[in-house]
């Protein structure tokens, strides 16, 4: 993994025997700032996390690394995160796929080692490191100084085999829902790690409600990031919230809050992809979503989903009676709407993250589908509706 030493907020070295055009850390430098302690990490998107060693007023960050390994799609969202230029995202994605997964308690093993080398032989333990000062101050803002205390000290008296592991699993289902990836969210919750939240209520049917009121905030906000109308998600947590309320026994709220997550992500994959009860449908939207930064065609599509050309097109268009190249088109139109209203990316940045031959290409097919110029279409989309 690659290893950079700071001095405040300088940095002084790099080093790494993977080639990676740009360091993936440079957007988290400031951040990382913040870790205090001798050892640490810090989690960052596409749930990669970056170890930390602070020592004589120099700090080590080693990383990123990952539990599991990361699709080439994910990849390429990341290096355009990264303001990767377009030239050098292959080569960024390849050097990224050679980091061997670490788990994250195996880094902060790790870290301990260096930690004792670099700082006079102490001897830290992994809760020392799980249990971080920034995330103490995070608490003691939110709930107060002495609950927050109290909190803390309880979970040291249980002795936890592991450290609190809801903010992946957040991250995750929110990333899903936003993508419409109602596929990818069944899947995981097949093979859901168990989640260890926050005690949030005296009862465990009052614990239950207020995690599914927790859960419908976020997830109608991630399905606005998606393209879902803000009053239309917005009431449709209400009703979630009145459901949960009358209900009264745990399994209840809890089927309600699987189906409040899959009901968001299903509306937003309709928006994307339209109805998608169709096996075709289902597949062609899974390469598409797999796909979305390269330029497809129908005959690289029809290959890989071991169909005749001719016969994908024309079984696609008696089910769904859209011409398959025109709806790939608009489908990557979608997601560029989606950038252009939430990200600050430069037209031409999106214009080859989506896969077009150029900016004008891209521009003309914007035009096309929406009736407005990218340019016009983030003015309009970003102008407030209220006031």
């Amino acid at each position: 993994m690659p290893v950079r030493l700071y001095e405040g907020k300088v940095r002084l070295s790099y080093d790494s025997i993977i080639s990676l055009p740009k360091d993936p850390f440079v957007p988290y430098e400031s951040s990382v700032a913040d870790v205090n302690g001798h050892v640490g990490y810090y989690g960052a998107s596409h749930d990669y996390y970056y170890g930390i060693v602070n020592f004589d007023g120099k700090r080590l960050v080693i990383g990123p690394s990952r539990q599991v390994p990361i699709s080439e799609q994910e990849l390429k969202e990341f290096a355009f995160e990264c303001d990767v230029p377009h030239v050098e995202v292959e080569d960024f994605v390849r050097g990224m796929k050679s980091l061997n997964p670490m788990p994250l308690m195996s880094m902060l093993q790790m870290l301990c080692i260096v930690n004792h080398v670099l700082n006079n032989g102490e001897t830290v333990s992994l809760t020392d490191v799980t249990i971080m000062e920034h995330e103490q101050n995070r608490l003691i803002e939110s709930i107060g100084a002495e609950d927050a205390r109290r909190a803390i000290e309880t979970a040291e008296g249980e002795n936890l085999p592991y450290p609190h592991n809801t903010s992946d699993v957040e991250t995750f289902m929110l990333q899903a829902v936003s993508k419409g990836d109602v596929a990818g969210l069944k899947s995981f919750f097949e093979q859901a790690p168990a989640v260890r939240a926050g005690v949030i209520a005296q009862s465990g049917l009052r614990q239950t409600k207020n995690l599914l009121i927790v859960t419908a905030t976020l997830v109608s906000r991630a399905a606005i990031r998606g393209g879902m109308d803000a009053e239309s998600a917005l009431s449709l947590s209400d009703e979630y919230v009145r459901k949960c309320e009358l209900a009264d026994d745990v399994d209840a709220v809890t089927n309600l809050n699987y189906r409040l997550v899959l009901d968001y992500a299903e509306r937003v994959e309709r928006l994307h992809y339209g109805d998608t009860s169709s096996r075709l449908v289902g597949e062609v939207n899974k390469y598409l979503r797999r796909h979305l930064s390269e330029p497809i065609t129908v005959g690289k599509m029809a290959k890989s989903l071991c169909r005749g050309r001719s016969r994908l097109s024309t079984d696609f268009k008696k089910e769904t009676g859209e011409n398959l190249s025109e709806y790939l088109l608009k489908q990557k139109v979608e997601e560029g709407k989606r950038l252009l209203r939430y990200t600050d990316k430069a037209l031409a940045e999106i214009s080859l993250y989506l896969g077009f031959s150029s900016q004008s290409h891209f521009s003309r097919t914007f035009k096309k589908y929406v009736g407005l110029t990218p340019g016009e279409y983030r003015s309009v989309a970003r102008k407030p509706k209220w006031g």
